[in-house]
């Protein structure tokens, strides 16, 4: 790769992450905003729905191919249904409490991933055992808490439902991101993500027939630029946003991408402030500052000692990337290639044969 393709290739990947992290802060902010048009079980089954019949042609274009690993369908189940169930509770909190503190509690994801990783996969351990990435976790954890326990709503009944399916969302996403990495290992970030949006979708749809107010029916009753609007919401989120995820993280890698990420709780409470009145105080703000560093602290450690690891095992090989943390209101497929030989995962193609790092110089 010359110098120039270098620049262009950091100067999309820049643009894509930004444009990312813009995404994932407006989604929270138009839940909200839906939660006066349509009940819970209704906007997850409208908004993921149609993003999910946006990625059914991949799957179509796949299936007739017929490339890639067989079997997507039947390993996509299990992290399917379980980020299912986390969606059910990250979109409820909204109709309890106010985007930025929803942003705030979902941060118990990366402590849930954290132990999972820890029990389910050994070559975490070293990683774990980390003083700085120990660090990090603490910083994480009294951040996070004491930005939550700060809130004037917690405490209060609807406050504390809120936070409590809040930080249920961030564990459920967790368990989630642990069986992408534990199932869909070969078949491809793109193909995953389509396959796992069916099952969620296929269980939202269900849901909002049954419970939903009027079986869904009530969406059909905004006018239509609004209507538009709330699709839209499912486009950004769950579909754009992810493609421009991908990218960014090809382009820069998992570490910056992952770590700007971690932003997004001050970028959702500061567009909520202007959005909804929502208030947070200099407290939570220093608070919910610490735990973003925690947050990044974690992520670094883990990339350097990976790739410490690696070398070690494997010469001057690249680190294989881990999995990154999954911001909220997405199915995410951060995953890619395994090799016997290895016990770490990277973030490319399985079917193209590709590693995120190496593809530009080497979405």
């Amino acid at each position: 790769m010359t110098e120039t393709e270098s620049f262009e290739s950091r100067w999309l990947g820049v643009l894509t992450v930004v444009l990312t992290l813009g995404g994932w802060t407006i989604v929270p902010i138009l839940i909200k905003e839906f939660t006066a048009d349509v009940d819970g079980w209704t906007s997850n089954g409208w908004r993921y729905g149609f993003a999910a019949l946006l990625w059914l042609p991949l799957l179509v274009w796949r299936r007739l191919r017929k490339t890639g690993k067989p079997g997507l369908f039947r390993a996509a189940m299990t992290p399917g249904l379980i980020n299912a169930a986390a969606q059910v509770c990250f979109t409820m909190s909204f109709y309890q409490i106010d985007p930025g503190l929803v942003a705030f509690g979902l941060r118990a994801q990366i402590v849930a991933v954290t132990l999972g990783a820890a029990i389910m996969f050994p070559s975490e351990r070293a990683v774990i055992r980390t003083l700085g990435f120990l660090v990090g976790l603490a910083l994480l954890m009294i951040g996070t808490l004491t930005t939550i326990g700060l809130s004037g709503k917690f405490g209060e009944k609807a406050g504390t439902l809120g936070v409590v399916l809040a930080m249920m969302a961030g564990v459920g996403f967790a368990g989630y991101a642990l069986a992408v990495r534990k199932c869909m290992t070969g078949y491809g970030s793109m193909a995953s993500f389509a396959a796992i949006s069916q099952y969620t979708a296929g269980a939202m749809i269900v849901l909002m027939l049954i419970l939903g107010e009027g079986s869904g029916a009530g969406a059909l009753e905004m006018e239509l630029p609004r209507f538009g609007l709330f699709l839209l919401s499912a486009v950004i989120g769950i579909a754009a946003g992810h493609v421009l995820y991908y990218v960014s993280i090809e382009k820069l890698g998992v570490t910056v991408s992952s770590g700007v990420i971690q932003l997004q709780p001050f970028t959702v409470a500061a567009l909520s402030f202007f959005w909804f009145k929502e208030r947070l105080s200099v407290a939570q703000w220093l608070f919910g500052a610490l735990a973003v560093v925690g947050a990044i602290t974690m992520i670094v450690v883990q990339h350097r000692v990976k790739q410490r690891l690696a070398r070690a095992e494997r010469g001057e090989r690249d680190a294989a990337q881990d999995f990154a943390d999954l911001p909220p209101d997405m199915i995410a497929a951060m995953v890619a290639t395994h090799r016997p030989d290895e016990t770490v995962f990277s973030s490319g193609s399985h079917e193209e044969d590709t590693e995120p790092e190496a593809a530009a110089s080497k979405p």
